[in-house]
């Protein structure tokens, strides 16, 4: 049985985010309220008390970020005032012990420490949407993403300090360069990449410069109807774009692969899987899209082509944005896992086969990457907020409008099931008329 805990009234507003650090004993949690806290578990009793809060931005905050405890106690915010901020757990020689204050829980000690605003980072010409640190062993760097569809990767350059962080890389999601082949024009979602062993991808198959710019325009124009797409039921056009659109990023846990990340943006439906490299510009190595026939549809428009199946000609069903990633810990696997979450209510588990390592990106399919859609479950039957795995890749969580937490396992066979279901009103049925939206459920 799924045991919970509730936080009451955990802020003023909507709770936006709620993240665990590294060990899971400290919660960070952020609100339209423009407020982070961090909440400290007590083991003997299971329950959580504010340890700090504090006014972070000048807009809501959208999401927070712990870095590994190798880097120290840090966390990153986003906010919809463009920025983001890089905060810093310190001691605070001023006080003489732990000080009282009253939270949903009552008293509860607040411990003698805050958090220092070390940087501020304000590139982005859009609101900051979604904010993640690297895995530890690639060093203290941070993407994040806007709604100027820009992914942004922060390295920090003086690390002791924290106090400078410069954009290592930069790009248009919408436009990144891809090889001859896009991924998105295959219906099995495939495209040519980088192994391991290559320092860079380059465009195969004794094509010339000319042949490199024609797919290029080609590719720039196919994404941008697709990113731009059909308009689902009941929106306006662009002026929705801000309340309609999804923008996540989720980093791939695998050193081996490299700097990988999966990064959703906009109105379009998709997810991009992008290669991260010091010796040549971010590429797409794979777009996980869920509508394989608007693709070939668009992929006939625009090159005239009479080979494109016959359901293309079928009218393309409305996308809706992604608006969350998680890409699974691999745990030995040989393929990976990455979870998104709709405005359409879907829960999608994708199955994500990487390139053998001495493979040729122009021999067929055995040179590329390969993705496949393992489980499609609309429970939430609304648009779903957050995806998230557990420490080993075998369970998925989702959170949706619905106001339910829902998990998801594979059974013997590889067949994912639904495995139970979480509320506000389960953790506390006894007190339904008191509730709030600034709740915060919590799984034990």
């Amino acid at each position: 049985m799924l045991q919970t805990g509730l936080i009451p009234n955990a802020h003023g507003d909507l709770v936006t985010d709620a993240t665990y650090d590294f060990y899971g004993l400290r919660l960070a949690t952020c609100s339209l309220d423009q407020r982070i806290k961090i909440w400290q578990l007590d083991e003997s009793t299971g329950n959580w008390t504010v340890q700090d809060d504090w006014k972070a931005h000048d807009a809501a905050v959208s999401k927070v970020s712990w870095a590994h405890p190798t880097f120290g106690s840090i966390i990153a915010s986003s906010s919809f005032d463009r920025t983001v901020k890089i905060w810093e757990q310190v001691v605070d020689a001023s006080n003489n012990g732990p000080k009282t204050s009253i939270n949903g829980n009552g008293a509860s000690p607040v411990s003698p420490s805050r958090w220092i605003e070390r940087a501020v980072l304000h590139e982005a010409r859009g609101t900051v949407r979604a904010v993640e640190f690297a895995p530890h062993h690639f060093g203290l760097k941070l993407a994040t993403i806007s709604s100027d569809n820009h992914l942004r990767i922060y390295e920090c350059v003086e690390q002791p300090s924290l106090t400078a962080w410069h954009v290592s890389e930069e790009a248009d999601v919408l436009n990144l360069p891809i090889s001859t082949t896009p991924s998105f024009l295959s219906r099995t979602h495939t495209g040519a990449l980088a192994t391991p062993t290559q320092t860079s991808a380059t465009l195969d198959g004794g094509a010339g410069a000319s042949a490199s710019l024609v797919a290029q325009a080609l590719q720039q124009g196919i994404q941008q109807n697709l990113a731009t797409g059909p308009i689902p039921p009941g929106r306006s056009g662009m002026g929705n774009r801000e309340a309609d659109g999804g923008w996540c990023i989720s980093w791939c846990k695998d050193r081996y692969w490299g700097e990988v990340i999966a990064a959703g943006c906009g109105i379009g439906g998709t997810v991009k899987v992008i290669q991260i490299s010091a010796s040549q510009r971010p590429m797409t190595l794979l777009t996980l899209d869920p509508s394989p026939a608007h693709a070939a549809s668009t992929m006939q428009t625009l090159t005239g082509s009479a080979d494109a199946p016959a359901e293309a000609d079928s009218p393309s069903p409305a996308s809706y944005a992604v608006t969350s990633v998680a890409w699974a810990p691999s745990c030995g696997r040989s393929y990976h896992l990455i979870a998104t979450g709709c405005r359409d209510g879907k829960v999608r588990i994708w199955k994500v086969k990487p390139a053998p390592e001495d493979a040729e990106g122009d021999e067929g399919e055995e040179g590329r990457w390969s993705a496949t859609i393992v489980a499609d479950f609309d429970n939430h039957k609304s648009s779903v907020g957050r995806v998230e795995w557990n420490i080993t890749g075998t369970i998925l969580s989702s959170a949706g409008n619905d106001g339910r937490i829902r998990l998801w396992k594979a059974t013997v066979g590889n067949v994912w099931r639904p495995a139970g279901s979480l509320g506000v009103e389960q953790a506390q049925e006894d007190d339904q008329d008191n509730r709030e939206s600034g709740d915060v459920v919590m799984d034990n």
